[in-house]
């Protein structure tokens, strides 16, 4: 691209800090460097029109796990990492409330609630059985107990008739809070640059060499925030996942007012003011949503539909307004990857379909280590 002198010398000359990625962990990392070096001259390289990712296309769960997702992770952590792990998306919740404030974001504590249809009996069982042990692993981080039995006074159908209700869940309004941190990043002078795609990174002695779709530039150091596009930039340890998600026309009247889980967390639900927000069933077919693609399928489509319609909101004339998706990072682990790649290059990902949680305490953290070394 052809810059001028006053281009050139304002925008790309003396990068102490670029970021790839605008999303929640990068907008948080970059307010966290401003923070710490006032002075520093921090650019932010965004692929998208709009973060690309998650964060401005998730469901707005302010949550840290149901039960059964927690019991599913058990089998592959430890009993201290599975406490380790909830507690840092706590501790990122409360940091995310602390930076932007309640209102800006429009956060709400309905409680959360698991459903769970008849032919999860098996896992249902299993779950009331070891709903006091995990309630007794998870009190030394909420001192209360956590996870309690509710009745489906929802009117949802082919439901077993108790539900597993989560006291300390709420939800937020995704917009908002982008809206909101997006603010923040302008008025402390970070700038970012929309629709370039960081295509490459060149390791110099004291210096990154960044080639864009659009540019080359140099920063002194460089920090990866991307999520679920690591892989194009060699983090082979994330994989994509996409997460497909509808909304319906405003109700007349909503039977319920919180955040829902079924199968696992697999499907999730809620409600945005008098409109129902469904997403998931990735489960259906995972090897077509390990894609760093947006787009929509039939079979996931077509299967919230129906689960609205049969089970969700059995009495209730509903129409889809708008259909969408988003780009996960997820892996083998949960535990996000905060770690130097090599001289000069930090990444912050594998947010495991938990941006909302742990994105600010993850971009404060990276922003640390890149101070730190």
């Amino acid at each position: 691209m052809n810059f001028s002198f006053w281009e050139t010398d304002s925008w790309f000359s003396d990068i102490d800090f670029c970021i790839v990625g605008s999303g929640i962990t990068g907008l948080n990392c970059a307010l966290r460097l401003k923070e710490q070096q006032p002075g520093a001259k921090i650019l932010i390289l965004e692929r998208g029109m709009l973060p690309e990712g998650a964060s401005t296309k998730n469901a707005g769960f302010a949550c840290f796990g149901s039960i059964s997702e927690i019991l599913e992770d058990l089998k592959t952590h430890t009993e201290e990492e599975v406490a380790k792990l909830v507690e840092k998306r706590i501790q990122g919740l409360e940091l995310l409330r602390k930076n932007l404030g309640d209102q800006e974001i429009d956060y709400r504590t309905y409680g959360g609630y698991e459903l769970f249809v008849p032919q999860d009996e098996e896992l249902y069982s299993e779950c009331i059985r070891k709903l006091p042990e995990v309630n007794e692993l998870l009190k030394p981080v909420f001192h209360d107990e956590v996870f309690s039995l509710a009745e489906n006074k929802f009117g949802f159908r082919k439901i077993q008739s108790k539900l597993i209700y989560n006291k300390f869940e709420g939800q937020i309004d995704t917009g908002k809070m982008m809206s909101a941190l997006l603010k923040k990043v302008q008025c402390a002078g970070i700038r970012i640059l929309n629709n370039v795609e960081v295509m490459e990174l060149e390791q110099e002695e004291e210096l990154v060499k960044i080639h864009t779709s659009k540019f080359q530039l140099n920063s002194k150091k460089l920090i990866i925030a991307t999520n679920g596009f690591a892989a194009r930039l060699g983090i082979e340890e994330v994989k994509p996942a996409r997460a497909q998600v509808l909304i319906t026309r405003p109700l007349n009247k909503l039977p319920f007012e919180g955040t829902f889980h079924l199968d696992k967390g697999y499907y999730y639900f809620r409600n945005v003011g008098n409109r129902v927000l469904f997403g998931g069933g990735r489960n259906l077919d995972f090897k077509t949503e390990e894609t760093d693609q947006t787009g929509l399928t039939n079979i996931i489509q077509n299967k919230l539909k129906n689960l609205l319609k049969t089970s969700i909101l059995p009495d209730t004339e509903f129409e889809i307004e708008q259909s969408w998706s988003g780009i996960m990072g997820v892996g083998a682990q949960k535990k996000p990857i905060i770690k130097e790649i090599s001289k000069n290059v930090y990444c912050g990902v594998r947010l495991g379909g938990m941006g909302v949680a742990i994105g600010s305490l993850v971009g404060r953290e990276i922003a640390d280590l890149a101070l730190k070394s």
